[in-house]
């Protein structure tokens, strides 16, 4: 795939229209991808169909933000590397500008009872969606490897692993990711030369980055933006239980119950789901840690975009590629599933439970809307603030 001829559509256009999309975005990548098709095949016409789809099975062969890196793609295809650039930066922007806001009022030492009431609400229903976003990835998922039962076996092992990883091993999860990708590779397919290079890259980069995550600091939170941008396979939520552990536990940036609000917030918000590591930057380094943040976790699908888009073809084609996701995918939804474990485990008061008992009804029995569901989380929480509730921070 190439770029068209450069002077077809004017940055002033991508930049109004995929701020809007931005501004209005409102329910995560399904929600986006529609909107991206409307505006570029059915509205505008300028993407053929089949060009739209073929982009979006590639940028769901990579790791990281899927919806993020098709408003780059389709982008890159109206005006080449400055149409993706402007693209990109104006479908994030928005989103990105509301979450750092809420998370300056969310995160305030001393915030007013209703938003506290809000935050503990909103935050009890954050296992629920958990375990509704891993539901979600399934179907697709399973599809994907077909019906030999020792492809199914080997699934069903993946989604294990990564379950028990996230409930576990918080820190690890990416190598769990990882392992079960490369498994599934060598067990499918025979690497070619391509390949063994390409494995090799990983802990080269990992060993550069490892020294920079004992130091702590700048360090440390560029190190779990890089692994939200670059090694995340599965959907926008699987980013939780590979950061849950490093901004709780390990660096205390926030409290457990200040990253459920972190979670619920990139939920409700508009845009990418991975604007989450923006608030637990904030939470690490004020506005100029969560805007580090953002950078680093969005800077690799503008890599991936530009450097790839010329071979979108022949990744889509690619055994090995496809391989990979179907193992790390697998494991991927598992530890988004497993992630409601600790998530859940951040609930100190009964009346939280009865709201993720609603929220859990609401998501996984009914498969209602989530941002709807967090709402009315919000709301219960702070009628339970006002009435005298017990609150926790």
């Amino acid at each position: 795939m190439s770029p068209p001829d450069s002077g077809r559509v004017a940055l002033a256009t991508i930049a109004r229209e995929w701020g809007r999309i931005g501004v209005i975005g409102f329910g995560g990548p399904p929600a986006h991808i529609i909107l991206l098709r409307t505006l570029c095949v059915e509205r505008r016409g300028w993407l053929e169909s089949r060009d739209f789809e073929d982009g979006l099975a590639a940028v769901n062969l990579l790791p990281g933000p899927a919806s993020t890196q098709l408003a780059i793609f389709c982008a890159w295809r109206l005006r080449g590397a400055a149409g993706a650039v402007v693209g990109g930066v104006c479908f994030i922007a928005p989103g990105l500008v509301v979450i750092l806001g809420l998370a300056a009022l969310f995160l305030t030492a001393h915030p007013p009872l209703w938003i506290e009431g809000a935050a503990a609400g909103a935050g009890a229903a954050v296992p629920a969606v958990a375990v509704h976003a891993a539901l979600g990835l399934v179907p697709a998922s399973w599809r994907r490897v077909g019906h030999q039962r020792p492809r199914r076996a080997r699934w069903v092992v993946y989604v294990v692993a990564g379950a028990i990883a996230a409930a576990t091993v918080g820190p690890f999860l990416v190598l769990v990711l990882l392992a079960c990708g490369l498994v599934e590779v060598a067990t499918t397919t025979s690497p070619g030369p391509g390949a063994r290079r390409g494995t090799e890259r990983a802990p080269a980069v990992m060993g550069v980055l490892f020294p920079a995550v004992a130091v702590g600091g700048l360090g440390a939170l560029a190190w779990v933006a890089f692994k939200v941008g670059a090694l995340s396979y599965g959907g926008g939520f699987v980013i939780i239980p590979l950061i849950q552990h490093d901004a709780v536990t390990t660096y205390h940036w926030m409290t457990g119950t200040q990253f459920l609000n972190a979670v619920a917030l990139g939920q409700v918000t508009p845009g990418p789901v991975v604007q989450t590591v923006a608030v637990v930057g904030y939470a690490a380094s004020g506005v100029g840690g969560g805007l580090l943040a953002a950078l680093i976790a969005f800077a690799p699908s503008f890599a991936f975009v530009l450097a790839g888009g010329p071979h979108f073809d022949r990744l889509r084609r690619s055994g090995p590629a496809q391989a990979f996701l179907t193992g790390a995918g697998a494991a991927a939804i598992g530890a988004i599933a497993g992630s409601s474990i600790p998530l859940g485990r951040e609930l100190s008061h009964l009346w939280q439970l009865g709201v993720l008992g609603l929220a859990a009804l609401w998501l996984v029995a009914l498969r209602r809307p989530v941002v709807v569901g967090l709402v009315i989380a919000a709301l219960l929480g702070v009628v339970a603030a006002l009435a005298g509730a017990p609150l926790s921070r």
